[in-house]
């Protein structure tokens, strides 16, 4: 029996120098962060920090400090539990990460105005709650990396950390901070 590769083309990837926007070109039609969300179907939350004692980010510069986001999906915790215990399993908390990260760009929405102003992603730090002897803290966190790189093209990697800790408010089994860089 005859095997077959599947073989992925890199994405043609152009530089519009005036804007300094790195984007996909499919055809005619050039594709941005705005657009992107639409293709993943993904619709982010909208957050507002009116009721908490923080701020929801901070620009400071072209950079943006989010603060930490946890998987919360109309203003309730989808996911809560430890890993390395019966209460939430990895693939739970890798979708928990994902959550994180939709909660975190609604914030940078909600303080910037329109993503497509954002040049890059430049860390996050994931928080992990887990047990002593739970070691898969990477590949959690991985799940919110894995959909940055989707929507903000994989050219544009982000630096990270992923961390393992007993608890997290509201007892959420991930939660994730973030910084932005905006377009000069």
């Amino acid at each position: 029996m005859k095997k077959t590769a599947l073989l992925l083309k890199k994405p043609n990837w152009t530089k519009k120098t005036r804007k300094k926007n790195y984007s996909l070109k499919t055809g005619d039609i050039e594709i941005v962060i705005n657009g992107r969300l639409q293709e993943l179907n993904i619709t982010l939350p909208e957050l507002h920090d009116n009721a908490m004692p923080y701020a929801l980010g901070v620009v400071s510069g072209r950079n943006v400090i989010l603060s930490g986001q946890t998987p919360r999906v109309n203003g309730e915790q989808k996911y809560t539990g430890t890993l390395g215990t019966p209460s939430i399993n990895v693939e739970e908390a890798q979708d928990a990460a994902r959550i994180c990260v939709i909660n975190l760009l609604g914030a940078l929405k909600e303080l910037v105005g329109d993503l497509d102003q954002v040049e890059r992603i430049v860390k996050i730090n994931g928080y992990v709650a887990s047990t002593n002897d739970f070691t898969e803290h990477s590949k959690v966190i991985n799940a919110a990396s894995v959909l940055l790189n989707d929507i903000f093209r994989e050219g544009k990697k982000h630096a990270r950390v992923a961390i393992g800790l007993a608890s997290l408010p509201g007892g959420a089994p991930v939660e994730i901070e973030m910084i932005a860089e905006l377009k000069a």
